[in-house]
């Protein structure tokens, strides 16, 4: 489970870093945090579409998380409305499903403790129009329950 778990993050990443930057094209961006219920690092990545529709975005990622004798894999189709503010910021907020993919490191391969599921996230965060962006994450089903993610988007 978790050679298949690294290398689709590893495939992943290459597609999302590969992406060629243009103005009418997506934008990559990295991100890291912690999460609560798993207790977990993580890290990962996600593109944004150009808008949808006037400020509603696609912006799908993936996060790879380690601690409390867990690795888990999520991947997040998530949709974002932003709200500009006066300033260079812009304030966003989101949902949608997650496939969550998990490995429990104490147990051997193919142990009842590996699986996967389905979960759903809702999200809000605030971003600067140099790319630093926050971001906190409330996830439902079987994706973890909090995520404090702080990133950057390539611009």
């Amino acid at each position: 489970m978790r050679s298949f778990v690294t290398g689709l993050l590893a495939a992943v990443v290459v597609c999302v870093l590969g992406a060629a930057p243009g103005e009418a094209q997506t934008h990559v961006g990295i991100r890291a945090g912690v999460s609560a219920d798993p207790d977990q690092f993580f890290f990962g990545g996600h593109i944004e579409t150009r808008p949808l529709i006037e400020r509603l975005t696609f912006r799908p990622n993936v996060e790879l998380g380690i601690g409390d004798d867990l690795t888990v894999f999520t991947g997040n189709l998530e949709f974002v409305y932003s709200v500009p503010l006066q300033q260079a910021w812009r304030v966003y907020f989101g949902a949608g499903p997650a496939l969550v993919v998990f490995s429990r490191d104490d147990d051997g391969p193919g142990s009842d403790n590996d699986g996967a599921g389905g979960g759903f996230n809702i999200l809000l965060g605030a971003q600067h129009s140099e790319g630093l962006f926050g971001e906190l994450k409330i996830g439902l089903v079987k994706s973890p329950e909090l995520k404090v993610t702080i990133g950057y988007a390539f611009r």
